[in-house]
C-alpha cells in the first residue's frame, strides 16, 4: 500500500501535467511541445523526444500535435501511467481514440468502477468511446496511451467526488 503522500504528490503531478499540456505557452526547448505548437510542418519524434525521463514513476503527459483545447482541431497525446493506476468513472464531450502503446489498459463501462468489469486491452489495442459514454480503467504495468480525437478535450467524472482523488492505489 502505497501512503497518502505518494498519492498526493502523484495527484498534483497529473493534474500539472494536464494543465502544461492544455497550456498555450508550451515550454521552447521541448521537441514535442515544438511539434505540437507548429502543427502545419511534418512531425516526427522518436520514444525519448516524448517523454522526457523523469526516473519518478509520475504520470506523464505529451501533446504530440493539435491543441486539446481548441473546438474542431484534430489533437493527439500520449499519457505514461504507472502499474495500477486506476481512472475513475467518467466520460468526454467528444468521441476519444486510444491506441495502447505499451502495458495493459483495462477498461470497463459504467458509472462505478468494478476492475472484475473490465477488458484487458494490451499493447497494439484499439478503443473508441463515443461522446458521453461512461468508462474507466486501470493499468497493468507501466502503460502507455495514444489518445487522439476533434477538440475541445475533457474529462467529466461521473461522480464529482473522484475528481480530487484521482489518483488512486488499486491495491488498498
Amino acid at each position: 500500500m502505497r501512503s497518502s503522500h505518494f498519492l498526493e504528490v502523484i495527484t498534483m503531478t497529473l493534474l500539472a501535467g494536464c494543465l502544461l499540456a492544455l497550456s498555450p505557452g508550451l515550454q521552447a526547448d521541448d521537441p514535442a511541445a515544438q511539434a505540437a505548437a507548429s502543427v502545419p510542418a511534418p512531425i516526427m519524434l522518436t520514444p525519448q523526444e516524448v517523454f522526457r525521463d523523469s526516473g519518478d514513476g509520475a504520470v506523464r503527459m505529451t501533446v504530440l500535435e493539435g491543441d486539446p483545447g481548441k473546438a474542431n482541431v484534430l489533437y493527439t497525446f500520449r499519457t505514461e501511467l504507472p502499474d495500477h493506476f486506476m481512472i475513475p468513472p467518467h466520460f468526454h464531450p467528444a468521441d476519444e481514440h486510444i491506441t495502447i502503446i505499451s502495458g495493459t489498459f483495462n477498461m470497463g463501462m459504467g458509472d462505478h468502477f468494478d476492475q472484475t468489469k473490465t477488458k484487458a486491452m494490451p499493447a497494439g489495442s484499439f478503443a473508441v468511446m463515443p461522446k458521453g459514454c461512461h468508462h474507466f480503467a486501470w493499468t497493468e504495468g507501466k502503460t502507455i496511451i495514444q489518445v487522439h480525437a476533434i477538440g475541445p478535450w475533457g474529462m467529466t467524472f461521473v461522480n464529482p467526488q473522484d475528481h480530487p482523488c484521482f489518483m488512486k492505489d488499486i491495491k488498498q
